[in-house]
């Protein structure tokens, strides 16, 4: 069995929609198992207008019945509430012509361009309409129900951000600072810096201008052997790259220490290996919980580098892709940083990921089935 979904829908259309097929049936699942997600992405300092627009919630259309998916596919909808105020211009019925609101100067370091070229459009909403982060809306909703499976197989997580606008947390992640991560306002671990990142984003959105930042997810009680080293397309550190490299404006990936071992040495690097009442353990984890394409148990620890948003108030040089002029890059409403709101979509790809592999090694038809399975190997791994 595999967990694979696909998604539809325009920034500024009616609404997104995805269907999620190899869901085992059984798995307890409401509204409020996923709406809550879709808050925390729509969350952050340095949001955009949009935000104040739209409360996303989750609508089931198909696959869940008295609080419990049946192992149909399941069927999901976001309504895009700024949708009657676009209704004229997304109109999808023949005869929007010239298009309204059409744009036709490319913003550099966005889809607009080369999306353009591919598809033959010279009205670039065409492009940035489907491009737009607006769609990870649907990805976090899907990542909700993979948190739900994985809780019921014993695994949480947690996303947070260790930098922003070039500014660093100084305070050690812990797993008791998880309260502390939701209630801030840029979900990070060090209150001390914070004041700090605000003055950075304010200076910012003053000057037109937008910021990135680091986005780190974890996972604790994976079991051992998720993944494979046989094929390449099954190791466990590709998918979860790929994932993550997935989210609009990630450029970065690492797992563990990840580019720091490019400069130390291989003793410095490798988590040396016990053996002891409890099985194996290792003392410290700088692969990051994956060694060899799959998880070795250990606590899972991914971080992805997140661009600045290429939509600024104060536009870079462009050209008109009508008449070749130079012009200023168009201008949509846009977020002046999204990196806490993104440790949340990177939360939710990775635990899609993981949700696959676990049904993906153990199989199951029902979620009693599953858990049975992976307890049966929790305790063959233990006395392995």
């Amino acid at each position: 069995m595999s967990l694979r979904f696909l998604s539809a829908g325009e920034s500024h259309g009616p609404q997104l929609t995805a269907v999620v097929d190899g869901l085992p049936a059984g798995l307890p699942l409401t509204e409020d198992d996923i709406n809550p997600w879709l808050k925390k992405r729509q969350g952050g300092y340095g949001r955009g207008g949009r935000m104040a627009i739209e409360t996303d919630r989750i609508l089931f259309l198909g696959g869940v019945r008295a609080g419990q998916t049946t192992g149909a596919p399941l069927a999901l909808a976001i309504e895009n509430k700024d949708w009657k105020n676009w209704r004229e211009i997304m109109d999808p019925a023949p005869g929007n012509t010239p298009r309204k609101r059409a744009v036709t100067t490319p913003r550099p370091g966005h889809a607009d361009l080369s999306g353009g070229v591919k598809y033959g459009h010279k009205d670039l909403r065409d492009v940035l309409e489907r491009a737009s982060a607006r769609e990870t809306a649907m990805r976090v909703a899907v990542g909700a129900i993979a948190h739900k499976l994985l809780q019921e197989l014993s695994v949480e997580s947690i996303s947070f951000v260790p930098a922003l606008a070039g500014i660093t947390s100084k305070t050690p992640f812990s797993w008791e600072q998880r309260q502390q991560i939701d209630a801030s306002p840029l979900r990070m671990c060090d209150a001390s810096v914070e004041e700090e990142v605000i003055a950075a984003i304010d200076a910012a959105k003053k000057s037109g201008d937008t910021l990135g930042g680091i986005l780190e997810a974890r996972f604790r009680g994976l079991v051992p052997g998720l993944g494979s080293y046989a094929q390449y397309d099954r190791k466990l550190d590709g998918l979860i790259a790929q994932a993550a490299m997935s989210i609009p404006a990630v450029k970065g990936v690492e797992i563990g220490v990840g580019f720091a071992a490019a400069s130390m040495k291989g003793s410095q690097v490798h988590d040396a290996l016990y053996y002891g009442e409890k099985g194996w353990y290792r003392k410290s984890n700088r692969a990051g919980g994956l060694e060899g394409g799959m998880t070795n148990g250990a606590e899972l620890v991914v971080r992805a580098a997140l661009k600045p948003i290429a939509t600024l108030m104060r536009p870079l040089p462009s050209a008109d892709v009508i008449t070749h002029q130079p012009a200023d890059a168009a201008r949509e409403r846009s977020d002046v940083t999204a990196v806490p709101a993104a440790s949340v979509i990177l939360e939710a790809v990775v635990a899609i990921v993981l949700a696959d592999a676990y049904l993906l090694k153990f199989g199951g038809d029902t979620v009693a089935e599953l858990k049975e399975r992976v307890a049966a190997y929790r305790k063959y791994a233990s006395r392995f």
